[in-house]
């Protein structure tokens, strides 16, 4: 970990990263990517440190809207749980009255509950979790510093029981690893039973750039012996990876979410994930 200092904090979309780097270790993160320029190890996360001072600045001068991190970096990293920029970054969005939603993959989103509960009361709340697999043990090889599937499942669970959204993101879907029937039919089995309003996939399939084609090549010949060069006969050096099985995976996933009125349209998803609820807070307007 290591400090610096930023010059902004929220992008024209209103984007927000605290951090920069993550040590969740997942083996296909596309964010070790050289088109990025990170110019540091990426398990040695980056700490925006006067970025609080920033939200705040760019929130008083706002119009109330929705404010979302995770695009990059998942904002519950280890750290968050002592260095808590996250936690203070919801109470100044709840108290200026925007919306908020995340990406992540875990279960430390449950320890901010009441404020996504408060923010969700004045605007609006969403968290939006990644489901690639739903094999814990193959979990731990994917994702192996972060919390199983089974627990992002409880996690899911528990938010939509307090009244939170939640939107799913089915991606990546690795060719010969996690690209089977099975393994879709349970995901969406597992966001059927945990209500989710939506779920994410642009494709069965996975994309590599340089930066964590190498990282996740290496990878695959700790965990998967041979598999490396059926993808480098198959893929070369492409950057989408689609599965064999793509169009098969597709149909069933268009049709069980479909059939259970699970949003599947990523268009339609991120206009629900934008859209700011029309609501009025007076009380919003004492704090500027």
């Amino acid at each position: 970990m290591h400090y610096v200092t930023s010059k902004s904090i929220l992008s024209k979309d209103n984007g927000m990263n605290l951090y920069r780097g993550c040590t969740h270790g997942c083996i296909y993160c596309d964010s070790r990517s050289d088109v990025y320029n990170m110019d540091h190890d990426f398990e040695d996360i980056e700490v925006k440190q006067n970025s609080l001072e920033l939200l705040k600045k760019e929130l008083i001068k706002k119009t109330p809207s929705m404010i979302g991190t995770g695009a990059m970096t998942d904002p519950y990293v280890p750290l968050e749980g002592h260095l808590k920029y996250l936690r203070r970054a919801l109470e100044m969005i709840y108290k200026y009255g925007f919306g908020f939603t995340c990406i992540t993959k875990s279960d430390l989103v449950l320890r901010d509950l009441d404020l996504l509960l408060k923010i969700n009361e004045k605007s609006k709340a969403v968290v939006q979790m990644t489901l690639t697999t739903s094999d814990d043990d193959l979990s731990s090889i994917l994702e192996p510093n972060v919390c199983t599937t089974s627990r992002r499942v409880d996690v899911l669970k528990k938010l939509s029981d307090a009244g939170i959204p939640t939107i799913v993101w089915l991606c990546p879907i690795l060719p010969y690893i996690n690209d089977t029937e099975d393994n879709i039919g349970r995901i969406i089995d597992y966001c059927i039973e945990s209500n989710v309003k939506g779920i994410l996939c642009f494709g069965m399939g996975l994309t590599l750039r340089d930066g964590n084609r190498e990282y996740f090549y290496s990878k695959l010949d700790e965990n998967f012996p041979g598999l490396k060069e059926t993808y480098i006969k198959k893929y070369a050096n492409s950057y989408s990876l689609p599965s064999p099985d793509e169009g098969k995976l597709m149909d069933i996933f268009k049709k069980r979410t479909s059939a259970n009125g699970i949003l599947n349209d990523p268009d339609e998803i991120f206009r629900y994930l934008h859209e700011f609820p029309e609501k009025t807070y007076q009380s919003t307007l004492n704090f500027k």
